[in-house]
């Protein structure tokens, strides 16, 4: 991994199955005009086979579940 790529984002734009795959565009914010309020803009998007999509949401609840216990994030339970 010597020529590793790290990619900053401030959030997903959009996520969206389209030819078969799961694609995520994700954002970040840029300043707006005159102190109005910040432009997403996207920046990078990642394709992946919903079986990859599959995995990589198992990953990320494993992780919010850790998160939760360590008392980082708290569950919010209005959420439907």
């Amino acid at each position: 991994m010597a020529d590793k790529q790290e990619i900053f984002a401030d959030g997903m734009g959009q996520i969206h199955f389209a030819g078969g795959m799961v694609r995520f565009d994700f954002v970040t914010l840029q300043p707006g005009m005159n102190g109005t309020a910040p432009i997403p803009e996207a920046n990078a998007r990642v394709i992946m086979p919903p079986q990859g999509f599959l995995a990589a949401f198992n990953s990320m609840q494993q992780l919010i579940d850790k998160l939760v216990e360590a008392g980082v994030l708290k569950k919010n339970e209005n959420a439907q």
